[in-house]
């Protein structure tokens, strides 16, 4: 499953190196999200983005978001 990032804030801003970039794959995204969650602020997450990474915790990540 590809994520589109234009909804994920947080997930772009991850991103800022990685040029033209618009889609993840859903386990890259999951990863990204789970490495960096240091740099994650949950507060400035949109409300599509909370649930694009409820669904990537329950369908890759087996329930489990490891931080």
């Amino acid at each position: 499953m590809k994520i589109d990032i234009s909804c994920c804030p947080q997930l772009q801003m991850l991103l800022w190196n990685r040029k033209n970039i618009i889609e993840l794959e859903d386990k890259e995204a999951l990863s990204l999200y789970e490495a960096n969650w240091r740099f994650i602020e949950p507060e400035k997450m949109t409300p599509e983005e909370r649930d694009v990474l409820d669904q990537l915790i329950y369908t890759v990540g087996n329930g489990v978001l490891n931080v």
